[in-house]
């Protein structure tokens, strides 16, 4: 079933099942009144958490606006513009997201680790919509390309060796061209050209 639009503002409640590490995609409003998109990981527990990393435009809009629209897409190409590089909208809901929810944030902890500084920001729900339902997938190449987002994220960090990096992310190009279909293979030609990985390695 799709197009459902399914807002419960009475609820105010995630609109699925958390678990462990959720990846999703956050919505935030900039100063230019257009809404960023970024990855972020969501930390199941009561509440529900987020951490972000360094002086990022996510970060700084939850200080700024104090909310965001967290959305769950499986849509690989635009996980992929959203983890990896500048990317805007003048909606805050992507037309593949299944499912949103708009928070309100708060920072309940902070800290440095490898060198950079995190926060620790507490959501809150306030209105929710369904989209899509859909009967779940596995796909390893949409899996390879949420990992890659994770490995090229850290191609400069200090802390992280670049080298091992580039290995994981051939590693996850090799899976992505064996199980994914057309959508994942545009992801990761996507992801590699954000994250200059023809400049890194010889291999891409």
């Amino acid at each position: 079933m799709s197009g459902e639009g399914a807002r419960d503002d009475a609820a105010a409640d995630w609109p699925v099942d958390l678990d462990g590490v959720t990846e999703s995609i956050v919505a935030t409003l900039e100063p230019n009144d257009r809404w960023n998109l970024a990855a972020l990981g969501l930390f199941s527990g009561e509440p529900i958490t987020a951490r972000t990393w360094g002086n990022t435009r996510t970060r700084r809009n939850f200080h700024r606006r104090g909310e965001g629209y967290v959305q769950f897409t499986r849509d690989p190409v635009d996980f992929v513009e959203a983890a990896c590089s500048i990317h805007e909208r003048d909606e805050p809901v992507l037309p593949s997201a299944d499912a949103w929810i708009r928070v309100e944030v708060e920072q309940v902890d902070g800290g440095e680790s490898g060198g950079t500084r995190w926060e620790e920001w507490e959501l809150v729900p306030v209105e929710s919509g369904v989209e899509n339902r859909t009967v779940p997938t596995i796909n390893r190449g949409f899996g390879a390309v949420i990992e890659a987002t994770v490995a090229a994220s850290r191609l400069d960090v200090p802390s992280y060796d670049t080298d091992e990096l580039l290995d994981r992310l051939a590693y996850f190009e090799e899976v992505v061209e064996q199980c994914g279909d057309g959508r994942e293979r545009e992801a990761f030609e996507r992801l590699a050209e954000h994250a200059g990985l023809d400049r890194r390695n010889e291999s891409f």
